[in-house]
């Protein structure tokens, strides 16, 4: 249900459509705002300024000159893929006109209970476990998930009630444009270096993602990976009340994992090998999953339950089939070194990767060691071949291959590999110099991966 907002009987400005863009410009009318629409894609083949223009709404499409805003808008709302850089949103900040997200709008608007997650790795798993974990609490009459996980915060929010709960993924571009967001329960579930492209310096991304706890009171709580001497001292940032969880030290209080098993404030919860999905990092998902839960007094049963069903989000060292004795992964969430790094801890088993994507700038040197003595073919396409072969010489890995694409690399992957290796797609990098998205490149790897298996009947 929709509240009043500090946002509403405003003069407003989205730049950039896409599910997000289309949703909190409908959420903006609900609340009474004069809403224009800038989106530099053209009208042909735009859905969602088709379907705004249908509405009644004020669309400019193919154009985001600057002289489109001026000092009569309130606010700009941009989406969170828009860098900062783009002169439509200079003259803004030039203007003194704020420029923020979509999570911004949508916060506002809504009674219901918030829980924000972010962090460099993880953020998915960690949103949907919490979402299936509140599903059994006793405070609550429905639990969703919605944000970075693909699903906009503006529409789940005009169904949520103050008797409802809402956890919502957040990326480090959609916190550095909030203001006055303040989730209830937030999760740190880790910093790694990413997106420096885009943030251009560590610091810069580290406090895009600590605009997550900014708001919090006493009254609130923090949830903080305890791993890491600099995701401590991160947690003394927040005035929330801090509860930490580690997977490598016994805590007082928190989640924590030792010896195999998993504990809650030194209570035993379960063993580790009853979580269904693989890899020490899903440990910690679940770890950060658990401190939620039992803020909001789900039972260990139906902790247990959903870790031991789970099996795993889409696109995150997600199990796709299984022929000629080889098992086929897709991480095309994998946008950076460190997740890639994690999914190759995940497998003990002898690994093939296909691996490439949207050259950053970054050499690919941090992923050697863990390359090495894992992997032991290597298929690489896209803008970062040369780079990921680089890494790959450097690791010894005696078989590399280079393809144009990744419907070249599964099969070549295939080829490759032997009976009892894992085909990974794990790119350690973004997909937008061949696709859209990183669901798209995905799904591309699953169509491919279905193709090849028809291909081995036939």
């Amino acid at each position: 249900m929709v509240k009043d907002s500090i946002y509403a009987n405003k003069k407003m400005m989205v730049l950039g459509l896409a599910k997000s863009g289309y949703a909190v410009a409908k959420l903006l009318k609900k609340i009474n705002c004069q809403v224009t629409v800038v989106d530099s894609n053209p009208l042909e083949g735009n859905d969602e300024a088709k379907a705004l223009i249908d509405d009644g709404y004020d669309v400019i499409t193919g154009n985001n000159d600057p002289k489109l805003i001026d000092d009569s808008y309130d606010y700009l709302v941009k989406n969170p893929g828009i860098p900062y850089s783009n002169d439509l949103i200079k003259h803004a900040e030039e203007l003194d006109i704020p420029v923020i997200t979509e999570p911004e709008i949508a916060y506002s608007c809504s009674d219901a209970t918030m829980v924000g997650v972010t962090g460099t790795n993880g953020k998915t798993t960690v949103t949907t476990l919490i979402q299936l974990m509140l599903d059994h609490s006793p405070q609550f009459n429905n639990s969703y998930y919605a944000g970075n996980i693909g699903i906009p915060i503006s529409d789940v929010i005009q169904k949520a009630t103050d008797k409802d709960v809402v956890v919502t993924e957040l990326s480090s571009f959609q916190l550095e444009g909030t203001i006055k967001l303040h989730p209830h329960v937030a999760v740190l579930n880790n910093i790694y270096s990413a997106h420096l492209d885009f943030h251009k310096t560590r610091e810069n991304y580290i406090n895009a993602k600590m605009h997550i706890t900014k708001n919090q009171t006493p009254d609130d709580y923090f949830i903080v990976n305890w791993n890491t001497d600099e995701w401590r001292k991160l947690a003394k940032r927040s005035d929330a009340q801090i509860i930490p969880f580690s997977d490598q030290q016994e805590l007082g209080f928190g989640a924590y994992a030792f010896e195999g098993n998993i504990y809650y404030n030194r209570h035993l919860i379960m063993n580790e090998e009853d979580i269904r999905v693989p890899g020490e990092h899903n440990v910690q998902n679940a770890l950060a999953a658990i401190n939620v839960a039992k803020i909001f007094g789900v039972s260990d049963g139906d902790i247990i339950e959903v870790l031991s069903k789970f099996a795993g989000v889409k696109h995150r060292i997600q199990y796709v089939d299984e022929f000629s004795d080889r098992k086929f992964y897709n991480d095309s969430k994998a946008t950076n070194i460190e997740a890639t790094i994690v999914a190759l801890q995940a497998f003990k088993q002898p690994i093939t990767l296909i691996a490439g994507g949207l050259d950053r700038g970054n050499t690919f040197d941090d992923l050697v060691p863990s390359l090495k003595g894992k992997v032991k073919n290597i298929v690489v396409y896209g803008q970062t071949a040369a780079k990921m072969i680089d890494a790959a010489k450097k690791a010894e890995i005696g078989n590399i291959v280079e393809v144009e694409n990744l419907s070249q690399a599964v099969p070549e992957a295939f080829k490759q590999s032997s009976a009892g290796d894992i085909v990974l797609l794990s790119p350690a990098a973004a997909s937008w110099d061949q696709f859209d998205t990183f669901e798209q490149r995905g799904d591309q790897f699953i169509d491919d991966v279905e193709k090849l298996k028809g291909n081995q009947h036939d």
